[in-house]
């Protein structure tokens, strides 16, 4: 089993500095026995540098993010910022991106949300060409690129490019152009009748390796389940509003999304995480929900850590 954490993870309000505590965080979960740590892009820190700096901090772990919206990034943009971040971490860091929430997106940076299969397409187009050495010069409906400057940052070996697909169409594109998925609220019976074939036969079709398939599961360890899940019923209520996250969730055959929460003792979770291993995850990324201090954390970490060995 490859299992790995998102961070933040807990309650950080406290925090005097969040990138310390974000680092404290990483070293305890290498030392719990993960595998890596995956960081979300907010409006407020930034996750390809805060993986960066936890992952030449921490040696030895992997780490990534969980994940970054394309929109409004250019390719340029990111690209630099994954080989920086490579570089740093001496070849530990996945750049994991997704098409986001439009009415997130649209209201924070007043941008119009582009047509989202399309935006995927060119988008990798651009990114992978980049990432891959060579030279964008691109002209789409929804990017164009056109660098006159070096774009390689030396140092930084190949970047793993995962997307955060769902969808069937999303899928192709991604089997067709990344290196794989990273659903998140997708259910065993969602991954393997929906998620694995389809990504696969596009990544056969396109002669890719085999396609990474990363599991995101919100899941704590504890004796007090419905305390904890009232916690989560609040963090998880947003994803039941869009619809991606709709029908992903209704393919597993979920009321919600607090029904693909795991929260329970450690045999509760670990037979859940075996189950999405069972049905074609190649890898596990253990999200927060409704965890709410470093004791439930650090039991669900040494869980975790002792299923990685």
């Amino acid at each position: 089993m490859t299992i790995g954490v998102a961070l933040p993870s807990g309650d950080t309000g406290h925090a005097a500095n969040i990138v310390d505590e974000i680092i404290a965080q990483t070293a305890q979960a290498a030392e719990a026995g993960i595998r890596s740590v995956w960081f979300s892009q907010t409006l407020s820190h930034d996750a390809v540098t805060m993986a960066a700096l936890a992952g030449r901090a921490v040696p030895g772990i992997d780490v990534g993010t969980s994940v970054v919206p394309m929109h409004p990034r250019h390719p340029l943009l990111l690209a630099a910022l994954a080989q920086t971040a490579q570089a740093a971490t001496g070849g530990r860091f996945t750049l994991g991106i997704g098409l986001g929430a439009k009415s997130l997106l649209e209201s924070a940076y007043g941008l119009p949300y582009p047509p989202p299969i399309r935006h995927l397409r060119e988008y990798l187009t651009v990114l992978r060409t980049l990432l891959d050495g060579g030279k964008a010069d691109f002209d789409g409906e929804t990017v164009n690129a056109h660098p006159t400057l070096p774009t390689a940052v030396a140092g930084a070996a190949p970047v793993s490019v995962i997307v955060a697909a769902m969808g069937p169409q999303a899928l192709r594109v991604t089997g067709e152009l990344a290196d794989g998925t990273l659903p998140y609220l997708a259910g065993p019976k969602a991954i393997s009748d929906g998620i694995v074939p389809v990504i696969t036969k596009a990544a056969e079709a396109a002669g890719r390796p085999a396609p990474r398939i990363i599991a995101a599961v919100p899941a704590v360890v504890t004796n007090d389940v419905d305390a904890v899940r009232e916690i989560a019923a609040g963090q998880l209520d947003f994803y039941n509003s869009i619809p991606s996250y709709q029908r992903i969730i209704e393919a597993e055959g979920a009321s919600g999304a607090l029904d693909l929460a795991v929260i329970g003792d450690e045999e509760v979770v670990t037979t859940a995480v075996r189950r999405y291993f069972d049905a074609g995850a190649t890898e596990v990324v253990v999200t927060q929900a409704g965890i709410r201090n470093s004791e439930e954390r650090l039991r669900t970490w040494k869980l975790l850590g002792e299923l990685n060995r």
